[in-house]
């Protein structure tokens, strides 16, 4: 079930030279490949958290559950560990 798909653009054919030079060895199929699932799994995160009991969990409008909560750097990023 092999298809072809072309891609004329320059901008889009650069982009994705450029993407593969940088993740995939040069491989464009394989970063064209990456780029749709990452694009598919954003898109599988719209629905409910849950997902078995829609209304479940409500979230109020303009809060933004992958935005950082801290708004400098955590120990654990700077390596710094607490005294407790």
């Amino acid at each position: 079930m092999a298809s072809v798909v072309t891609i004329n653009r320059p901008d889009v054919v650069a982009l994705i030279e450029k993407a593969a030079a940088r993740l995939t060895d040069g491989d464009k199929t394989e970063a064209v490949t990456r780029a749709m699932q990452r694009l598919l799994d954003l898109d599988a995160r719209t629905g409910t958290l849950f997902g078995r009991q829609r209304g479940s969990v409500r979230i109020a409008d303009g809060v933004d559950l992958t935005a950082p909560i801290f708004e400098g750097e955590t120990d654990a990023e700077t390596g710094r560990e607490r005294e407790h």
